[in-house]
């Protein structure tokens, strides 16, 4: 999944109208560049081949002293179901861009059905922990091959983390802390 195509989406649900250069600001402003691969022309290019595909349409032009103007998109239904099947699928991933761009949209989705994806996620997290875990030892010594276990190490130290922190997200969840859209 590209989390650069599920910010694209959120931000122009959230926004809509609004065009790429707005979509760029608002992820410069969370400095989205610092915790995902997302760059100007990778935002451009999802824009462009979102309302290719028909997720996307385009809504005016809004005028701009500095160019040309700027073109609008809205979701259009298509693109409101990739968002949704998109999400789905980052809230559950133990890839930290994909989670983290599930995480800035997770206001968009009722409280329950974020909950049953996050768990799914922490589940995933401490079984991938566990395998790690486990491989350690039937690696070779540290003195044979140190890097080897000290990967798998650190490794299950981050999706211990991972879990850890998803569940505390959870309790923050259960709590019924943060807006939803429900």
């Amino acid at each position: 999944m590209s989390a650069v195509r599920l910010l694209v989406l959120g931000v122009i649900r959230r926004r809509q109208p609004a065009h790429g250069y707005a979509v760029r600001a608002e992820l410069l402003s969370w400095r989205a560049e610092t915790w995902t691969n997302v760059k100007p022309g990778s935002i451009y290019h999802a824009l462009k081949q979102l309302a290719a595909e028909g997720k996307l349409r385009a809504q005016g032009t809004e005028s701009s002293d500095k160019g040309p103007g700027r073109t609008l998109f809205a979701l259009t239904d298509a693109g409101e179901a990739e968002f949704r099947a998109l999400m789905d699928r980052a809230l559950v991933s133990i890839d930290m861009e994909e989670l983290g761009a599930g995480i800035a949209f997770m206001d968009a989705l009722p409280r329950a059905h974020v909950v049953a994806k996050l768990r799914e996620q922490r589940r995933n997290s401490a079984a991938t922990r566990d395998q790690l875990t486990a491989m350690i030892p039937e690696f070779p010594g540290r003195y044979e091959q140190p890097h080897a276990t000290d990967l798998l190490e650190l490794w299950s130290g981050v999706f211990d983390n991972l879990s850890a922190w998803t569940g505390r997200v959870l309790d923050r969840l259960e709590a019924g802390e943060y807006p939803m859209s429900d």
